[in-house]
């Protein structure tokens, strides 16, 4: 199993692999250990990476990059509107109102989606990593930046299943920064100590990122993260981010610096000054997160054995629920995730309702989110009724951030309840105090691990639904503010309940469809498909010219003793029509013609390259067969003088060998005068194949082992020497005594 671990980044893309023990950067076709994320599309074929990168001068229009800062977008967006005017290639609306790219490819214009485009990248990056590794990769963890929402983190989830890729976990920059920074580090406090606090500035092409991570032995938190975009020009914009860090957690230990443009000089001095200490450079500034992403794959992976090291990230933004309330006809709701809360997480809300409800996700303060649409999604609770005796029902809804970072309303479940004693109208439902709603400090510091996305799973998914009134770590349990409960101040009377799973609709914004996807999918599979028959095409045209330029040299060369001059002529001229057909009405034609070419020329090439092969390898061909037809004279000779190491040997088949050396002899002989009377540019009357014979008849009989005699075994001599005779009615060659024990004592 493959482990890998890809930095999707702006400008260019890292793979980090784990393998020999450790973690690398593998290079690609170029020797390269950087791809450009770049495509370009042409009429024939696409160029991804550095093929790409190389057309951008050449294919302007179709060529493709900086496409990062499009996912998740609507086309309407006033960013993308922005930049529309700086792209030199087309943008255009797609159906479902997202952002894509038109451009020509295969001599049509044709539309394609930021994930069809970021999909190609992703799969040129899996071949890379395939090459490299010799086995098929699938698994991966891909990075992608802090501050991306859920419907950019969506976008880039379906750009990885375009390419055939099972992303195990997206994972935030500054976070595979830390694990690549944390898990090599042997002199990390111990859990119960103090942390380490380290700073981590990234600022690479178009993002800067800055985290302050928490470490302790086989530990990280990330407790924050704050960004600027297109900022490598604009240093006034360095320090801003790094003092609303700063507000949030002092004690720190090092500043660690990432990304190629922390490389300028202007950017590092003003970290330094900020800090007032000395900026520490442990990490690769361009791989780290590569290595990091690998570093994560490895510890989800079954297949390798890592050092332990829990990481808890935290939810970028804040995150609200809300709904319509009973509560006079009102709206309630809920912010489920604060900012800078521990992920992945779940809750628990309890709701009473009567009837399906609309829960609608979105970000609580817009302004933080550098986005446009604040909204997340509207997930419908399907499915609720009242209770037998006309009360609200109460369900249970678990929301929860994944390991990618993704919000999602996980499951609905309504308890029913059955009385056991009283009346349906006397019995109210349990309800859960409203002061859960306040997450306590010491809590939060237990929840580390959503334990339903991690590698245990949680006591909420084995049991029911009606033992979810404890949640286990990395789960809080609310009562959702603004509804109106039944029978609140009367006793409760005991009652039976069960748990009952509610079916979910849920719309997410800027969200695929698994059909769009399902398609797309196709469209990549027929690409890479014409990418595939058009490099066998290419290679067929350029094994034709490869050819006429490799025969051409060595008739003026090796081969002009095995030609007659009027030969020569001929095809020298026949190899110079090839070669202007190339580049004329031979420029473009299908891989078929270019093969039927390739033979014809080799028709009249071969033999000419026989004759030289056949005359370089004669000679030694010769005395080869001549010492061995000295060594089966020899043998053939000590046989008939008795020697016992061919004793062994059947007479019969010795007679054979006898012959067939003579016949050998005397057929070398005749066809070597034949070709000594031969020129050089006549076909030879023998070829070195045919001198190889001798071998497969002769060696099989006289160098036939002699068979394998038993030693005598002692104990069953000594057995026969004591009875002197049959024992048991059976012959002394049958009595083995003792050679069980024997063949016991030999050491293994």
């Amino acid at each position: 199993m493959s482990v890998v671990g890809i930095d999707l980044g702006f400008l260019n893309c890292y793979i980090g692999v784990a393998r020999s023990g450790g973690i690398e950067t593998i290079a690609n076709e170029y020797s390269d250990r950087c791809t450009p994320a770049c495509i370009s599309l042409g009429s024939k074929t696409r160029a991804i990476g550095n093929a790409a990168k190389s057309q951008i001068v050449t294919n302007v229009k179709n060529t493709l990059h900086g496409f990062k800062k499009l996912h998740g977008r609507a086309f309407e967006d006033p960013y993308i509107q922005a930049e529309r005017a700086k792209l030199p290639y087309e943008l255009q609306k797609m159906p479902n109102g997202s952002v894509g790219v038109k451009v020509r490819y295969l001599d049509e214009e044709r539309p394609f989606a930021i994930e069809q485009i970021t999909g190609m990248l992703l799969a040129k990056l899996k071949e890379t990593s395939e090459s490299a590794l010799k086995k098929p990769v699938a698994d991966c963890v891909i990075s992608v930046p802090s501050f991306f929402t859920d419907a950019e983190r969506r976008s880039v989830m379906a750009a990885a299943q375009i390419a055939g890729l099972n992303c195990l976990k997206l994972m935030n920059e500054t976070t595979a920064v830390a694990l690549a920074y944390g898990i090599y580090k042997q002199d990390l406090p111990a859990l119960e100590e103090k942390p380490r606090n380290v700073v981590f500035v990234d600022m690479g092409h178009s993002a800067y990122q800055v985290s302050i991570c928490a470490f302790n032995k086989g530990k990280l938190k990330v407790t924050s993260a704050q960004f600027e975009q297109l900022c490598a020009a604009l240093l006034s914009r360095v320090e801003p981010p790094l003092r609303a860090a700063m507000d949030q957690r002092e004690d720190i230990y090092s500043i660690e610096i990432v990304g190629g443009a922390t490389r300028i000089p202007a950017v590092k001095e003003q970290i330094s000054n900020f800090f007032c200490k000395e900026i520490s450079t442990t990490l690769n500034a361009d791989e780290a997160v590569a290595r990091g992403c690998a570093l994560q794959c490895a510890i989800l992976s079954p297949a390798f054995k890592v050092r332990e090291f829990s990481i808890t990230d935290v939810v970028p933004y804040s995150i609200t629920l809300r709904w319509k309330s009973s509560y006079e006809e009102g709206t309630g709701e809920c912010e489920v995730f604060s900012k800078n809360h521990a992920a992945p997480f779940s809750k628990v809300i309890t709701f009473h309702k009567k009837e399906p409800f609309d829960l609608e996700a979105y970000y609580t303060h817009p302004h933080e989110v550098p986005y446009p649409d604040s909204r997340i999604g509207r997930f419908t609770i399907q499915n609720v009724v009242p209770q037998h005796d006309g009360d609200n029902s109460k369900v249970k809804v678990k929301v929860r951030v994944n390991i990618h970072g993704l919000f999602s309303v996980a499951n609905a479940s309504v308890i029913e309840k059955q009385n056991i004693d009283g009346d349906h109208s006397d019995t109210p439902m349990d309800t859960e105090s409203s002061s859960k709603n306040q997450g306590k400090d010491d809590e939060l510091d237990k929840m580390q691990v959503d334990q339903d996305e991690g590698i245990q799973r949680s006591q909420a998914e084995q049991q029911s639904q009606a033992d979810e009134e404890t949640e286990n770590a990395g789960t809080e349990t609310k009562t959702a503010s603004g509804d109106k409960q039944d029978h609140p101040n009367q006793p409760k009377a005991k009652a039976k309940v069960k748990s009952i799973d509610l079916p979910i609709q849920a719309s997410l914004y800027r969200q695929l469809g698994q059909d769009l996807i399902n398609c797309y999918i196709e469209n990549e599979g027929k690409m890479m498909m014409q990418d595939k028959l058009e490099k066998e095409r290419n290679d067929a045209k350029n094994a034709v010219e490869e050819y006429v330029y490799d025969f051409r040299d060595k008739l003026c060369g090796v081969f002009e003793k095995f030609i007659t001059e009027e030969d020569s002529h001929k095809l020298t001229l026949m190899l110079e029509d090839t070669e202007n057909w190339l580049y004329e009405d031979g420029e473009d034609q299908p891989k078929q013609v270019y093969m039927d070419k390739l033979q014809e020329l080799r028709k009249f090439g071969q033999p000419i390259q026989e004759r030289y092969m056949e005359h370089e390898e004669r000679p030694k061909a010769l005395n080869e067969l001549g010492k061995k037809i000295q060594l089966l004279m020899k043998a053939v000779e000590a046989y008939k003088n008795k020697d016992e190491k061919y004793d062994h040997l059947d007479p019969a088949e010795m007679e054979k060998v006898e012959k067939y050396v003579s016949e050998a002899m005397n057929w070398l002989n005749s066809k070597m005068n034949a070709q000594n009377k031969l020129s050089l540019t006549q076909d030879p009357v023998v070829k070195v194949a045919e001198m190889l014979e001798l071998d497969s008849f002769c060696n099989p009989i006289v160098y036939k082992p002699k068979p394998k005699v038993e030693p005598p075994n002692n104990g069953q001599a000594k057995a026969n020497g004591e009875h002197n005779g049959p024992v048991n009615g059976q012959s002394g060659a049958e009595t083995k005594p003792d050679s069980k024990e024997k063949d016991e004592a030999i050491p293994s």
